[in-house]
């Protein structure tokens, strides 16, 4: 769908309210209350509970129901402080912003990639803005990102008015590894799990590492116990963490409904390279020249600071 509508950067299927009017698309939840069984994800508990509100968690320890298993969540509650926080925006913001699909703007610094084609090139990525440097530092920190090398570093904005949301997807498995890494500010929003059930073929799924061994199933459920596959809610406050690893990242979709942006919000997405871009991979050298470019940081030229304001 290109329609050349200013500000708009939707294309295929994907919506914002800007070019919804001018299009037989429509934007269309892709899941609801009443589709089935919903759980909220517990960051203090590491459970899942039975409900759809994104805030229900705040209740632990005093949750209601059965509750459910969901593996490859971490989820670090106040990862930074207040003015770190308004420090960051202040850098993010003063970097200029790009149109990208339903709704949403982005910043991106890293290697351009072709998933489709698996095709990796350096492109202009020289490396990522100062501030990166000390939130790749304040990350390393935590025992689950021990030995992250961030590869890829990118802003992503969503606003209500303009409709924002991302249709529930797994990141290519190919170029990018094991751990999606999240870092939420401004306003709490809420990722949405979805079961894949599609084949290997989308994805590049096949790339990905065997999965492990689960469980016996015993208090608290499994989601196979479940008549059906459920949905699970995955909250993601403001100033948090948010890591998905092994089945969390591989078996399930993940997306965000525009009901759940109720106010500006930005993350900073960060990824990593799959084996095969590392030290005895097929596709080694890339993987260190990429690597070498990502150990650079730069300031915010005036001309982009001014662009930006």
């Amino acid at each position: 769908m290109a329609l050349n509508i200013p500000g708009c950067g939707c294309k295929a299927q994907n919506t914002c309210l800007q070019c919804e009017p001018f299009s037989a698309a429509a934007y269309k939840p892709f899941v609801t209350p009443s589709d089935g069984p919903s759980y909220v994800f517990c960051p203090l508990c590491r459970l899942a509970w039975p409900g759809w509100a994104g805030d229900s968690w705040r209740a632990h320890p005093h949750h209601a129901g059965r509750s459910l298993r969901f593996p490859g969540v971490h989820i670090v509650p106040d990862l930074l402080t207040a003015d770190e926080e308004q420090q960051l925006m202040a850098d993010i913001d003063a970097l200029p912003w790009d149109a990208s699909q339903s709704g949403r703007r982005k910043q991106n610094f890293g290697p351009k990639t072709n998933f489709n084609r698996r095709k990796l090139k350096m492109g202009a990525f020289r490396g990522f803005p100062e501030f990166g440097r000390w939130v790749q530092a304040r990350l390393a920190r935590e025992p689950v990102l021990r030995g992250y090398q961030t590869i890829e570093q990118c802003s992503l904005e969503y606003r209500p008015q303009e409709g924002a949301c991302i249709a529930p997807h797994i990141d290519d498995c190919w170029v990018w590894g094991e751990r999606v890494v999240t870092v939420s500010l401004l306003k709490d929003s809420v990722l949405t799990m979805v079961k894949y059930q599609g084949g290997e073929d989308r994805y590049n799924l096949r790339d990905r590492p065997p999965p492990r061994a689960a469980g016996e199933a015993a208090d608290p459920l499994d989601w196979w116990q479940l008549e059906r596959p459920p949905t699970v809610r995955l909250p993601m406050p403001r100033r948090s963490l948010l890591v998905l690893e092994g089945a969390a990242r591989y078996e399930w979709l993940h997306g965000i409904l525009r009901d759940d942006v109720t106010e500006r919000r930005v993350c900073l997405a960060l990824r990593e390279f799959t084996p095969a871009f590392l030290p005895g991979g097929q596709h080694e050298a890339l993987g260190a020249e990429v690597i070498a470019q990502a150990q650079n940081f730069w300031t915010v030229p005036p001309a982009a600071a001014d662009a930006a304001a």
